[in-house]
């Protein structure tokens, strides 16, 4: 028998290796890891580059990581974006609908509050939109932000608090426990539009803060990103 040319071989061998990769991918396009959009150590010092690395690397990371597989395993899934992935949870098989709901609010949360975010002194000012809907919900902004701060400071455990645009319009401070948010479609969360959201979560501050989340919380309002929030905001009222 003649021997193939090596040349040849080589090429046969990088075709099958081409094919296997193709067969390991999901033919859906996986979900991804936004970067952060400031480095680790923009937020100090009311977030320590510390807790951002490891807020972001290890916990968020593991969320996206945890929701491709489990969208791996069950291709129906694969066709939903992420906000409808949110809007649908309740409709999602019994079997999985824990960790979709887990990993999948996870990753929708994080996504949020990264955004929400801008180092100190740059993150603006609500709109006169906003904060006429504000004053109008709230009577005032600082009594938005004390009740905001109750809501978080009140969550027993972990999970967020949340500022949203409800359907009638108006706006309202709500929280949810774990990775559940306001978009899930689930029996005891007050639904609406996200405009922003806090991670009251130890993970997201027990580096620097201990067990003193309300001075997590009073800090935080300094890296809020208002013009981020008031972009939100409009677009509900598109």
């Amino acid at each position: 028998m003649r021997a193939r040319p090596l040349s040849g071989m080589l090429l046969s061998s990088l075709a099958a290796l081409v094919l296997l990769l193709a067969g390991a991918c999901p033919a859906w396009a996986a979900f991804s890891l936004p970067p952060l959009p400031y480095s680790a150590e923009a937020l100090e010092p009311v977030i320590d580059a510390t807790t951002m690395a490891l807020h972001h690397d290890r916990h968020h990371a593991a969320y996206v990581a945890n929701l491709n597989a489990q969208i791996a395993a069950d291709p129906a899934l694969a066709e939903l974006s992420l906000d409808a992935l949110q809007g649908q949870i309740g409709r999602v098989p019994a079997a999985v609908r824990d960790a979709v709901r887990n990993n999948g609010g996870g990753h929708w949360n994080h996504s949020q509050f990264w955004a929400v975010m801008a180092p100190p002194g740059q993150g603006g000012e609500p709109s006169a939109e906003l904060l006429a809907a504000i004053e109008t919900s709230f009577g005032s902004l600082e009594a938005m932000q004390t009740q905001f701060n109750q809501a978080a400071a009140g969550r027993f455990g972990s999970g967020w608090a949340w500022l949203i645009r409800k359907p009638n319009g108006s706006l309202a401070i709500t929280s949810t426990a774990n990775q559940d948010n306001p978009l899930m479609d689930l029996r005891g969360i007050e639904r609406g539009a996200p405009l922003l959201g806090l991670d009251v979560w130890e993970h997201a501050y027990y580096l620097h803060y201990q067990n003193r989340r309300p001075e997590y919380i009073a800090a935080w309002w300094s890296l809020v990103n208002w013009q981020e929030v008031n972009r939100r905001f409009a677009a509900t009222r598109a």
